[in-house]
């Protein structure tokens, strides 16, 4: 009763439906009495009308009475025959019950419609006086005219009882529609990629959500203010800081190469490291804020080998100073529609990740193979792999693995993740031996390529 109560409360199209319900139900009671009285009323009055054409039809054909002894006639119903007799020969009644005729009806009836208990029963009777100036009674027993009566007001209540479910099924159904654009409204918003802060089409809404689904569109887009100003912010941050540690990085390359003892060069190198650090975290707050910006970048043919090329180029020296074999397992090409700049940023935090979490000596694999629905690039390495608990947490900004070493920012999955959500692509993690439960395998699907 509690879970009724309080749906009843919290739900709108619940509560809608329950008052119609309700009113339907309230008004098929009304009109449905309403209409078995009418039918009993009209039933009776049709029997009386009944009476009345016997008692005419008796007075136009000037017949003449002759009262039936025991002899039993084929079709004669006792409970729904109509007697007739005259009124004077009721003194000369003999039985004690309804069976026989003439019946004991009192001589002094006036002519007219009236209800009487003769013999035991109740009989409605019309005594009417002929053109012969004879008085005659017609009558018939009211239990069985009351049988017959509620029968029919009970079959004019069929429609009402035929209505009533389906009534119930037509208002749930009617509900449930209008309710529909509410529920596709919700399931298109919560569909939703977190950057996606377009307005909500509301050409196609009722007018009653209309100024509900305004106001969201008026907050996302002071939402999407609030975030362009984040971005711009971060972006304008990190770019005047390039400079200065661009600068910063010159000065200690120019350094290192000067003599000096060597306890200042143990505290030089960290010295150096950290300008290293601070010059990379720049260049990825830059590359996040270019990513997540809302503006539209154009899509082309891009060779996907074009772009491994690109990347092996930049990161080979990276991967020669730990001895990691890199290289393109896949031998054909595969043309993907894409921004390529995007496709560029994307496989070389990938890669950037794959090296610096390998081992020395140890292998990062390209591949990239057309699909049904588009194109899978995967990225392979031999490092220790990344567990199932933290493989949905590595993808958040400045997450970092504990135990690694590695000193990164902690960005370039955040990128590789916003990157793919503006293409419209999916990137899963899995181990590239599964076995072992070692490596880490990066599964890139987009799914536009070029036939």
């Amino acid at each position: 009763m509690d879970g009724f109560k309080r749906r009843l409360s919290d739900s709108v199209q619940f509560r809608l439906s329950i008052t119609l319900s309700l009113a339907i139900l309230i008004v098929a009671l009304l009109a449905g009495g309403f209409a078995f009285i009418s039918a009993l009323n009209e039933a009776h009055e049709m029997q009386d009308e009944s009476l009345r054409q016997v008692a005419v039809l008796f007075d136009r054909q000037h017949m003449t009475l002759r009262y039936p002894g025991a002899e039993r006639i084929v079709g004669d119903d006792e409970e729904s025959r109509i007697t007739v007799q005259y009124l004077a020969d009721s003194a000369d009644a003999t039985g004690n019950d309804d069976a026989s005729v003439p019946l004991p009806f009192p001589v002094t009836l006036a002519d007219g419609l009236s209800t009487l208990n003769i013999a035991g029963e109740n009989f409605r009777a019309l005594v009417r006086t002929t053109s012969t100036g004879e008085r005659i009674v017609v009558a018939q027993e009211v239990d069985v005219r009351d049988k017959e009566a509620r029968e029919s007001a009970w079959r004019s209540l069929l429609p009402f009882l035929i209505l009533f479910p389906v009534l119930l099924l037509v208002v749930g159904d009617l509900v449930r529609k209008l309710f529909r654009p509410i529920a596709t409204l919700s399931a298109e918003i919560d569909q939703r990629d977190q950057q996606a802060l377009h307005p909500v089409d509301e050409q196609h809404l009722p007018s009653e959500i209309r100024p509900f689904v305004v106001a969201i569109n008026r907050l996302l887009k002071r939402v999407a203010q609030a975030m362009e100003t984040q971005r711009r912010f971060i972006a304008d941050a990190a770019h005047e800081l390039r400079s200065p540690m661009t600068a910063l990085s010159l000065q200690a390359e120019r350094l290192s190469s000067t003599p000096m003892s060597e306890a200042v060069r143990q505290n030089f190198v960290p010295l150096a490291q950290g300008i290293e650090r601070s010059r990379n975290l720049i260049e990825q707050l830059l590359a996040l804020a270019a990513a997540q910006s809302v503006t539209q970048r154009a899509e082309t043919a891009v060779s996907v080998h074009a772009v491994f090329r690109r990347v092996l180029e930049d990161l080979l020296p990276l991967a020669e100073n730990k001895g990691i074999d890199l290289g393109v397992e896949s031998v054909a090409d595969v043309q993907a529609v894409i921004n390529e700049l995007d496709l560029f940023v994307l496989i070389k935090n990938l890669v950037d990740n794959a090296i610096r979490y390998t081992p020395a000596g140890g292998q990062v694999n390209l591949s990239v193979e057309p699909e049904e629905q588009g194109v899978l690039i995967e990225i392979k390495d031999t490092g220790p792999g990344i567990s199932a608990e933290e493989q949905a947490l590595v993808f958040d900004p400045f997450y970092r693995i504990l135990g690694t070493g590695e000193a990164g920012s902690g960005l370039g999955l955040s990128i590789v993740r916003t990157i793919a959500s503006r293409n419209d692509a999916s990137v899963t993690l899995s181990f590239s031996d599964e076995h072992n439960q070692k490596g880490l395998r990066v599964k890139v699907r987009l799914n536009r390529l070029v036939l």
